[in-house]
């Protein structure tokens, strides 16, 4: 039987510190042993190994410690943070007006906590793993490497935060878990590389301003030999958390199969349950609901389980509402939102001409309507497992539940509406009235009437979010197509008989 998605995470996470505790012991062990053994003299005495296994224990907790918080900084989209002078306008609010926060203003402070968080647990992880990797002789030279290292981790968390390198990103295809982990290596050297040596550089000018206690004393060749080792353990901590990363992207985004086991007896009753139930029931835009999300979007376009996607095509048809309702809910909200953005950007015709010579900063979206596109790779897994599964069944829907239970006419008109949406936000004028779209052979299709509006968009061509509406829009137009040349006879006879909008809109 299928673990419940909740279960999926802990063991993806637990397998996840597992690995990254693998991979920390062996860089450990290979600097101190072939890199550090040639600037260090080795101590053999019952104190001295004491020393060594309290200063591998410590890596070791150190880099548990950046996992864990990494782990749970990590989401599948990019989440709405707080800014620091909505955070001091939130405070000030709080302590003299005496309201009570709002619901978006707490769910965006509490994203820019963990933000704090990840970053300070970067500075303490740098701190022990350099001390623990360069030197534990001494009270000042341990004060002296933990500052650098601290300061080192902290560059390193706000690089992260800034990058968005905690936000999960799904390959295109999916490969096995080591050969994945292979192609990484040589991109997480090449990083590494990079930001120790940004890193060594600020922090050789930071030296210059700090106290003399914090610098480096001794003769010239033992100040050459600490620069040496600062800078080889500095890449070896990099190293880590760069696996670390690459890991925890590799083992998250790996495919489950929300399914029983072929042959058992859950297969052969209810093998859709598995995955409605992580559908249906799993926390929003959590990782076992995009886990589920990517399940059936594989289902549905390869013909590598045949069985299960026959199986949504049961005699009753409620397994097959169930999955195309969990795939256009998603696609009705961006829709609804991307729509209340266009209420704004709505004019009459007489006052077309004084917006179109407004600049682009007077008609700004509210971001929360932009909001949406962060969330593009369920869109698209939406859109293209619900659009493969429809033409899917014009050949495996032996009962004819997909046209019986109208699922078909929501499927295309939901495409449609989301491709309208995503395309005026994208700053194409689409005229939203109850003019007929012309497709292939001639098919009309009909938009909702809302009345004669010209949508005025001003929005800049550039930007993360519009390449990722561009993206989106590409899907949708793929959807709509796959399903219109596939039932292209069907539309073309619904159409001479005038029953083209009761079947499909």
């Amino acid at each position: 039987m299928s673990p419940p998605p909740e279960l999926v995470s802990k063991n993806r996470f637990l397998g996840f510190l597992i690995w990254q505790t693998f991979t920390s012991t062996t860089i450990y062990f290979l600097t101190k042993l072939f890199l550090l053994a040639f600037f260090t003299t080795p101590k053999f005495s019952p104190s001295q190994l004491c020393f060594s296994l309290l200063k591998f224990f410590t890596f070791t907790f150190s880099n548990l410690l950046f996992s864990s918080s990494l782990s749970i900084l990590s989401s599948p989209q990019s989440l709405p943070y707080a800014s620091p002078l909505q955070l001091a306008a939130g405070l000030v609010r709080f302590a003299f007006v005496s309201s009570p926060a709002e619901p978006e203003f707490r769910r965006r402070a509490l994203v820019s906590a963990r933000f704090v968080v990840f970053v300070v647990v970067s500075g303490i992880s740098g701190a022990l793993s350099v001390v623990c990797l360069c030197g534990f002789d001494g009270f000042e030279l341990i004060a002296r490497l933990g500052f650098r290292g601290f300061v080192f981790g902290v560059l390193y968390g706000l690089f992260d935060v800034y990058k968005k390198r905690w936000v999960l990103e799904f390959p295109i295809i999916q490969r096995p878990l080591f050969y994945s982990f292979k192609m990484g290596l040589p991109l997480a050297i090449k990083r590494a590389l990079k930001l120790s040596n940004v890193a060594y550089l600020f922090l050789a000018v930071l030296q210059v301003f700090l106290p003399e206690q914090f610098k480096s004393g001794g003769t010239m060749g033992q100040f050459i030999t600490e620069q040496i080792i600062l800078y080889i353990g500095s890449f070896s901590v990099v190293f880590c958390w760069e696996l670390s990363h690459h890991l925890h992207q590799v083992l998250h985004t790996k495919r489950f199969l929300f399914a029983p086991p072929k042959g058992s007896a859950a297969a052969e009753t209810n093998p859709s349950e598995p995955l409605l139930a992580a559908l249906e029931e799993s926390i929003p835009d959590s990782l076992p609901q995009y886990l589920a999300y990517l399940d059936l979007c594989m289902v549905c376009e390869n013909n590598v389980d045949t069985w299960r996607r026959a199986a949504f095509f049961e005699e009753t048809g409620e397994t097959y509402k169930r999955v195309v309702a969990a795939c256009l809910r998603p696609l009705e909200q961006l829709a609804s939102n991307l729509s209340e953005g266009l209420e704004g950007c709505f004019v009459d015709k007489a006052h077309q001409l004084s917006n179109q010579l407004q600049s682009p900063t007077d008609s700004q979206w509210d971001s929360r309507h932009c909001e949406p596109l962060n969330n593009f790779q369920k869109y698209a897994w939406c859109a293209r497992a619900v659009a493969s599964l429809t033409a899917w069944s014009h050949e495996e829907d032996r009962f004819g539940v997909a046209q019986l239970t109208g699922s078909n006419a929501a499927v295309t008109s939901t495409l449609i509406s989301s491709l309208l949406a995503v395309e005026a936000f994208m700053g194409k004028k689409t005229s939203l009235q109850p003019q007929h779209l012309m497709g292939p052979a001639a098919i009309k299709w009909n938009t909702p009437n809302i009345g004669r509006r010209d949508v005025v968009t001003t929005k800049k061509q550039g930007g993360p979010l519009h390449a990722k509406a561009y993206a989106m829009a590409d899907v949708l137009r793929t959807s709509v197509y796959s399903i219109v040349s596939t039932f292209h006879d069907e539309m073309f006879t619904s159409t001479k008989a005038g029953l083209l909008e009761k079947d499909w809109d």
